[in-house]
């Protein structure tokens, strides 16, 4: 016969066996490898060492997708550049501009925005209309090379957006360019 007394013990019998496994069950869990915490450094002591692990996996280069914005700044690229005060398209820019026009052919449905661009030198109204020229002289480049005019707005930015924020010979070399931004119709990313 099960009396009170005996159902308690049993109770606490059972209570106690199952603190028992949940704390074997703890212990067998492995400790890290890698500490957890930074030990306060001595001023002017070397930097602790770090335990060697195993390398991981390498990172995952994201390739551009066919026919996104990624894949015409990567592949084929988005800016030429201009000599001083003039707006005329460079020979090392037409190749650039050839594969722009081959990648717009391909993918018809993207709009594109030429934006053209300054140095510092020279009055805002100037820079302005430079700006302007830049712009039209890679539209009718690419139009001239087959991509539908109706594709191809442009803007002039002066010198309000420059790339290189840096002063002398070589900023304002990077300033001086046509920048060919997707507006829309390119694959999303």
């Amino acid at each position: 016969m099960i009396t009170p007394r005996h159902t308690g013990s049993a109770l606490r019998l059972t209570l106690a066996a199952a603190a028992a496994l949940s704390l074997a069950a703890c212990a067998h869990h492995p400790k890290p490898a890698y500490p957890t915490a930074v030990a306060p450094q001595a001023p002017g002591a070397p930097p602790p060492s770090r335990p060697s692990t195993a390398p991981g996996p390498a990172p995952v280069a994201e390739a551009a997708l066919p026919g996104s914005e990624k894949d015409f700044v990567v592949n084929v690229g988005d800016r030429v550049y201009f000599d001083y005060d003039m707006y005329n398209i460079r020979a090392d820019a037409a190749p650039l501009l050839d594969a722009q026009a081959t990648w717009l052919k391909r993918y018809p449905a993207v709009q594109v925005r030429i934006e053209g661009n300054a140095d510092e030198r020279g009055t805002q109204e100037y820079n302005l209309a430079l700006g302007a020229r830049r712009a039209n002289a890679v539209r009718e480049y690419l139009v001239a090379h087959g991509v539908a005019a109706s594709r191809i707005t442009t803007v002039s930015y002066g010198k309000e957006r420059p790339i290189d924020t840096g002063t002398g010979e070589e900023a304002e070399a990077h300033n001086r360019n046509g920048h060919t931004a997707i507006v829309s119709g390119a694959r999303m990313q």
